[in-house]
């Protein structure tokens, strides 16, 4: 048996994010979800969900792309280079894609190929299934500690109520 001491460290918070990568509002978004992770650290654990809008026509390619470069370890670097590209996603389409694999120093071929033959289909499914399911209307739209925030109509005030959210969580049960 030990006595010392260790400090056990809570689980972070999780923030899911759902996200269309073709979205001017999603790639908006990204300065706030930049500074929820510099202020939060390891502490809170970001998670791309997808929910792509059928308004936009490469949306669900991207989708299934971005879930490639989660694959090859690269998820996010990789979603945030779409998202600073979505006129020209939606002028170019699926080249753009993996253009922005290529130039992330990804396996471009492997991205190619993962959007043939459809191997994260039923991850993009299942996280545009979950999102309906919780009342997901548009994007980006983040649920931390069992709230929605729906940011697709304003995104004014929704960094503030997620950190307010995530304090509280992080504070534990103890906390007022």
């Amino acid at each position: 048996m030990n006595d010392s001491t260790t400090e056990r460290t809570a689980p972070p918070v999780v923030l899911d994010v759902w996200c269309e990568l073709q979205c001017p509002d999603c790639h908006a978004a990204l300065d706030d979800l930049r500074a929820l992770r510099a202020r939060y650290g390891d502490r809170l654990e970001v998670r791309l969900r997808h929910f792509p809008l059928e308004k936009h026509r490469h949306a669900y390619a991207a989708a299934q792309a971005a879930e490639e470069a989660i694959e090859q370890g690269r998820g996010w670097p990789y979603a945030e280079a779409v998202l600073a590209r979505t006129e020209e996603l939606a002028a170019r389409g699926e080249r753009v894609l993996i253009e922005t694999a290529r130039e992330l120093g990804l396996d471009a071929e492997e991205f190619d190929t993962a959007l043939i033959d459809g191997r994260h289909l039923l991850i993009v499914d299942a996280d545009q299934a979950e999102g309906k399911a919780i009342g997901v209307t548009g994007t980006p739209t983040y649920v931390i500690g069992g709230e929605r925030l729906d940011g697709g109509k304003s995104q004014e005030g929704l960094r503030e109520r997620v950190e307010e959210i995530a304090d509280r969580l992080l504070a534990g049960p103890e906390a007022p």
